[in-house]
């Protein structure tokens, strides 16, 4: 049976887990670990209080992001074979030079547009599961975290977002240890 005690540790494990994909070679193993338990640890937050929604829009979120990073690596592979095969040697200097240049940027723009705007989408989601949890446990850390991923995606095209993204993971990690370890039962009213 699913507990909120669980789903603390859980989120919190994972949260500092994919803080930790930065690290080289094993981040992303690491990273997509922590995600998997996040997920779990929202999926036992959705059981406590009976509401699949809170998981339906952390999975809706995910799922989204995952297919704009594949997409963008997609578009990127396409782009890339489709730029390098006009060149008899690879890294020839007049690749990088006039209308090469020109769509050599067109290419890495295609690439970065997909992810954000997928990654835009995922963020509404996962402020709708996160202001849910909010509001079910009385922890208004999950909306700032909300928050701050919905405004870090939307900037992070400009490279201000990574950093806000980047704190609302820790803010993320903060928000699942804040969890109690049993629901509070509402005030009866005399």
């Amino acid at each position: 049976m699913s507990s909120l005690a669980q789903a603390k540790t859980l989120g919190g494990i994972g949260s500092i887990l994919v803080l930790l994909s930065v690290i080289p070679y094993a981040g992303m193993v690491i990273g997509l670990v922590g995600l998997i338990l996040i997920l779990v640890a929202v999926k036992y937050i959705s059981d406590v209080f009976k509401d699949k929604s809170i998981f339906n829009n952390m999975l809706i979120s995910v799922i989204l992001g995952i297919a704009g990073i594949v997409i963008g690596i997609i578009v990127g592979v396409v782009f890339l074979f489709s730029y390098f095969k006009g060149f008899p040697e690879p890294f020839e200097a007049s690749m990088f030079m006039g209308e090469q240049m020109s769509s050599f940027i067109i290419a890495i723009l295609l690439v970065i547009i997909p992810i954000w705007i997928f990654t835009i989408i995922s963020a509404v989601f996962l402020r709708k599961s996160y202001n849910s949890i909010a509001s079910k446990l009385n922890i208004g850390m999950f909306n700032t975290v909300g928050l701050l991923y919905l405004i870090g995606a939307v900037l992070a095209i400009v490279f201000i977002g990574l950093i806000l993204l980047f704190v609302a993971e820790i803010l993320q990690a903060v928000a699942f240890f804040s969890i109690p370890e049993q629901a509070q039962q509402p005030q009866q009213t005399a």
